[in-house]
């Protein structure tokens, strides 16, 4: 079994192990390669990767690297196979053309270093915070006293201090969605996949939540992959987007997001933002509207 910080399960808590379960820009071509991650060694390289489900292609040929102090925000319509290809790089779900490589591992399952944050909270209902964000670290067999030493430096850190001793249905969603954040970053990943991690929260709380992980990433930069639907947010978070399109998906194009770091509110109101979110919007329109035309015909 996987755990949700995508490891696999060691005999334990029947109780637990159920829940558990639960501004350049690049057209890209095989023969061209993938583009250099903007900022170092690639952390994360991904090589003509292929999924399909049965007589389903998701998508073929992906490439693309990710650096290790990065931020590589994912957008394309639903459906394109976003949320597939993040768990094929966790190594959640097996692909079944190319090759994943995180530094110098090969992924053909899940293995350590990564972690994962998921759109529903995935907090186990009946523990506290300390206790949700020390389960990864003792799936991994982390000795205690290092256990209490990372749980309340991660909880701080997502500015949950006080609350330790909170149980889920205590706490908003944006606060849930903390704890799991706190979760994946205690077992201190060199890779952190985010898939859609602020789609189940309102408007305002989602912004605030923007905000607090760039702070978390200034203070502790990693790779990071970040799946959403709103080009606002890959633009705000990504220093890359990668736009996927067409069925089977591809990447269309790869986005170079040169806004000045750190990103503020300010960032928003800035002409070069309002350009970048335009030109990621564009792209994906214009096969939102052919599709609407063939429809029509």
């Amino acid at each position: 079994m996987l755990d949700l910080t995508g490891r696999r399960h060691r005999p334990g808590n029947d109780k637990d192990n159920r829940v558990a379960t639960a501004s350049t820009s690049t057209n890209l071509d095989a023969t061209r390669g993938a583009p250099a991650p903007a900022s170092g060694e690639a952390r994360i390289r991904v090589r003509g990767l292929g999924k399909r489900y049965g007589a389903l292609e998701v998508f073929r040929g992906i490439d693309f690297d990710v650096g290790a102090r990065e931020i590589v925000a994912i957008v394309g319509p639903s459906g394109c196979g976003k949320t597939t290809l993040l768990r094929c790089i966790d190594g959640l779900i097996p692909h079944d053309a190319g090759e994943i490589w995180a530094d110098d591992k090969r992924v053909d399952g899940p293995i350590q270093g990564m972690a994962m944050v998921f759109q529903h909270f995935g907090l186990f209902p009946w523990k506290t915070v300390s206790d949700n964000v020390a389960y990864g670290l003792r799936m991994d067999g982390v000795p205690k006293v290092e256990i209490d030493r990372r749980v309340p430096e991660f909880i701080k850190l997502v500015g949950l201090a006080g609350f330790e001793k909170a149980f889920p249905y205590q706490m908003s969603g944006g606060m849930q969605q903390r704890c799991g954040l706190a979760r994946a970053l205690a077992v201190e990943p060199s890779v952190l996949l985010m898939d859609e991690p602020f789609a189940a929260v309102d408007a305002q709380t989602r912004e605030i939540l923007q905000f607090e992980l760039l702070r978390i990433w200034e203070e502790r930069p990693t790779a990071m992959i970040f799946v959403t639907h709103s080009i606002e947010e890959a633009v705000l978070l990504g220093h890359r987007v990668i736009v996927l399109k067409g069925r089977p998906s591809g990447i269309h194009e790869i986005i170079e997001i040169d806004l000045p770091n750190p990103r503020t509110r300010d960032t928003l109101r800035e002409p070069r933002f309002a350009e970048l979110r335009e030109r990621v919007w564009n792209t994906l329109m214009r096969e939102a509207r052919e599709a609407e035309f063939h429809l029509e015909r």
